[in-house]
């Protein structure tokens, strides 16, 4: 069946948009500035700059758009510039809180005093760890000890002189008895010039060796002593406490000098009253724990000789300072990229060990930070799916930024274990958040959490692709100069970027923008690089990015290429010669990830007498998507439109995608299904050579579909392997001509004839195309003329309304018959 002239196909300079290098103003990218901005993306990064500059809670940033359009790469760029105008953050540290050890101090430092703060305490207390020896090794406590101690011995030989004279006068003695590895005084009267123990003299007593009543009168004695020496021990006793609380009062004072001496620097350069009150807390307590530094940190043990001393930990950790957050090298504020944020490294943890008890046990050193602290003052980037996926996390990251505060906390299953729960002191955060995430995550988000409305108040939309103009193309050029540049590749001549921007517009979808899928496009620079090398070029041009496209292609087809064996195995029945009645060449994508192609695929009709108007077959098979099942019931409307107006429209139709094996979605096949069933209604046939894409709506426009580059090339691939006969072509809605960007090799076959291009507007004129006949005028009374598909359709609809209507009388009148009594149904009497 020749192809039909009166219906014109699409102009040769519409089947693609070329890019002409001659145009260029240059010939090698070495001759360009390379890209120093971000292009294409007005609009996201003019929302981006505002949500950074209004230094208020709630105004984070939500960057949406879709992937590989560069976003987290365009952040961190924009990130990187406004962290300049600004300096560096605070230093955090924690201390030990030596009133509640359970409740860490937080301290706060100008950038870079937080490092000098913890060395000059390191340094203070290592000071006072090699000179508290010295101290108490020194003339002037030994003088004061010494002073103190005779004092005491003076005083104490005075009690025991005069107790010796009275206990000598009353006839008893005082001798040192020895008790384990002790000795103490023991009373003994003195009989026969030698001492004797009052155990034994009553003995003695029993035996008739001592008079009793001599015995009775020592014994009054004993016990008058006795209770004058307990007297006289306890006053002892205090004597000794005394002496003790003086010694430890001359230790204390002389240690105190010492270290007050040593932080009196400190005290100078921090005026903060927070940080001098931990200088006093800790002071206070390096007070209390002298025997500490006199040891050198070495704790004795009981019942080891004095020498020797046992290592518990450090005991001088109480006075390390924790820093979480060191911005000394930092000269602006920081730009955090978190890649895998967990709880751990987003928010930190508080560590814990197992004591020689086997109990769980931390301390304020124990505590980490993750990168939201690490962050504070300046910006943290995050994927949102990556974020969103990890326990904890989402809740964690709102509630900060929702109170402005962080809690540093152990998200740990194991965390009830411990004995000791810490409560450092919370962290005042200002953090600005941005977040990447796809748009559909975003809305899914704002729906159903309101939490999102209220700290992540901007959005950043990035687009897919930017107009085509000189300024693009330039900004394109700059971009394949910068990336040669920075990855040390082979200048592109003019020819090679002309290809690079084609494939640029090919992947936009459409003529008038180009792609801002900047990432794959530096993936194909890397690639031609690398065939440029191959070849030993000294520059990259059309051909090798050619080589690079195919070369990409062909590590992701093996799909395509099995299912092309199909068709010419004709396992999968596709049609590209002659013509059937109800049949049509319908077109399909397949989408499989790097990789898109179309191929055709075989939609049949059949029409019949019915009240059930259109079947979805594959919706009754339950392999039909709801914009299919859409489609399909439109058809039903278009039908009712155009041959319903003054008559029943009483016909069953049920379509079917042939050796369809999976789920179909879409409507862009529903022009396609209508052809088919008005074929099967005219008994007109459909040429087999066309291929039909495009929506249609009820009033039997055709609409514009997605993927048209694909389904017109798969159709010409299939064309080809089975052979080009100059007839075969595809038609397509006329709005998708705008968005052509045709293969070379199939823009040049419809430019020579061997393959055509049909733009369609309505059904009527895709019927004339794929029949070859006049579709057909409707008339005042709605019908149509006979010689045209509509007319034959027309014809036989009414046809199926007779013949219904007549099987309707038949029966009334058979059920009339049955109902007169004695009346014989089979015989009719």
């Amino acid at each position: 069946m020749p192809t039909n002239p009166t219906h014109p196909e699409v102009p040769s300079d519409k089947l693609r948009w070329r890019c002409d290098p001659s145009q260029l103003p240059f010939k090698t990218t070495d001759e360009i500035e390379p890209l120093d901005k971000i292009v294409g993306q007005a609009r996201g990064v003019e929302a981006f700059r505002y949500g950074m500059a209004i230094n208020k809670a709630g105004y984070n940033v939500f960057v949406t758009g879709e992937p590989h359009t560069g976003r987290m790469a365009s952040v961190e760029k924009l990130l990187q510039e406004l962290s300049h105008k600004h300096g560096a953050p605070d230093d955090l540290a924690y201390v030990n809180n030596f009133k509640n050890t359970d409740a860490p101090i937080l301290l706060r430092f100008k950038s870079g005093e937080g490092s000098e703060f913890r060395k000059e305490i390191h340094d203070l207390v290592d000071t006072l760890k090699r000179e508290a020896p010295q101290i108490f090794e020194s003339q002037e406590y030994v003088a004061r000890k010494k002073e103190i101690m005779e004092t005491y011995e003076r005083r104490t030989r005075d009690f025991f002189k005069d107790l010796d004279k009275r206990v000598k006068e009353e006839g008893f003695a005082l001798v040192q008895i020895q008790a384990g590895q002790m000795q103490r005084p023991e009373l003994m009267p003195i009989v026969d010039s030698e001492p004797v123990p009052m155990p034994r003299l009553e003995e003695m007593v029993e035996k008739g060796r001592f008079p009793r009543d001599e015995f009775e009168q020592i014994k009054e004695k004993y016990d008058r002593l006795r209770g004058e020496i307990d007297k006289i021990f306890l006053e002892v006793r205090d004597l000794q406490k005394e002496l003790n609380e003086k010694g430890e009062q001359v230790d204390k004072h002389m240690f105190t000098a010492s270290a007050q001496r040593l932080m009196e620097p400190l005290r100078e350069k921090y005026t903060s009253e927070k940080i001098r009150k931990y200088l006093r807390d800790m002071l206070e307590d390096m007070v209390e724990n002298i025997d500490t530094f006199r040891t050198g940190g070495q704790q004795q043990i009981p019942g080891l000789p004095p020498g020797m001393a046992m290592v518990m930990g450090d005991p001088f950790m109480a006075y390390h300072v924790n820093l979480i957050v060191d911005n000394s090298e930092q000269e602006s504020p920081p730009v955090i990229r978190e890649g895998y944020p967990t709880y751990r490294n987003l928010f930190g943890s508080i560590e814990r060990v197992i004591d020689r008890t086997g109990v769980w046990r931390t301390d304020y050193s124990k505590i980490k930070v993750g990168s939201f602290l690490k962050a504070n003052g300046g910006y943290l980037v995050l994927n949102l799916m990556d974020a969103i996926m990890e326990p904890g996390v989402w809740p964690a990251l709102k509630r900060a930024l929702k109170t402005e505060r962080m809690e540093i906390q152990t998200f740990d299953p194991y965390y009830m274990f411990m004995s000791s729960s810490l409560k450092p002191e919370p962290i005042h955060v200002e953090v600005k958040v941005v977040v990447v995430a796809d748009t559909y995550l975003y809305h899914l988000l704002r729906q159903y959490d309101p939490d999102v409305q209220k700290i992540f108040r901007v959005r950043a939309d990035f687009d897919r692709s930017m107009d085509k103009n000189e300024e693009a193309i330039m900004a394109m050029a700059r971009f394949v100069r910068k990336e040669t540049q920075e990855e040390k590749l082979r200048p592109f001549e003019a020819s090679g970027v002309a290809a690079l921007v084609e494939e640029a517009v090919r992947l936009a979808g459409r003529q008038e923008k180009i792609t801002t899928r900047f990432p794959t496009i530096a993936e194909i620079i890397r690639e031609a690089d690398y065939w440029a090398e191959q070849e030993k070029a000294a520059a990259v041009n059309e051909h090798h990015v050619q080589r690079a496209m195919d070369s990409r292609k062909y590590r992701d087809n093996l799909i395509e290429d099995k299912i092309q064996e199909m068709i010419d195995r004709d396992s999968l029945m596709i049609s590209t010669t002659g013509a059937v009645v109800g049949q049509v060449n319908g077109l399909s994508v397949y989408s499989l990830g790097n990789l898109a192609f179309g191929r055709p695929a075989r939609i049949t009709a059949n029409t019949a007498l019915g009240r059930e108007g259109v079947i979805n077959i594959e919706r009754e098979a339950q392999m039909s998507g709801p914009i299919h099942n859409k489609g399909v019931y439109i058809l039903s409307g278009y039908l009712r439109r155009v041959f319903a107006q003054n008559k029943p429209l009483s016909v069953s139709a049920s379509i079917a995608f042939e050796q369809s094996y999976s789920g179909i979605e879409g409507d862009s096949a529903s022009s396609t299904e209508m052809y088919a069933i008005l074929s099967s209604l005219s008994g007109v046939p459909l040429r087999q050579d066309i291929a039909v894409t495009g929506s249609v709506n009820q009033k039997g426009e055709v609409q514009p579909i997605g993927g048209v580059n694909e389904k017109v090339e798969g159709f010409y691939d299939v064309c080809k392997s089975k052979g080009l006969t100059g007839e075969q072509g595809v038609m397509i809605p006329h709005t998708n001509v705008q968005d052509l960007m045709l293969r070379k090799d199939v823009a040049q076959a419809i430019q020579e004839g061997k393959f055509h291009l049909w733009p369609v507007k309505t059904i009527a004129q895709g019927v004339e195309i794929l029949t070859g006949m006049p579709a057909g005028e409707q008339r005042e009374d709605f019908t149509f003329p006979e010689d045209t598909v509509f007319g034959k359709a027309d014809a036989k609809l009414k046809e199926l309304v007779e013949t219904l209507l007549k099987f309707a009388k038949a029966a009334e009148e058979g059920g009339k018959e049955q109902d007169k009594p004695g009346g014989c149904v089979d015989c009719g009497k």
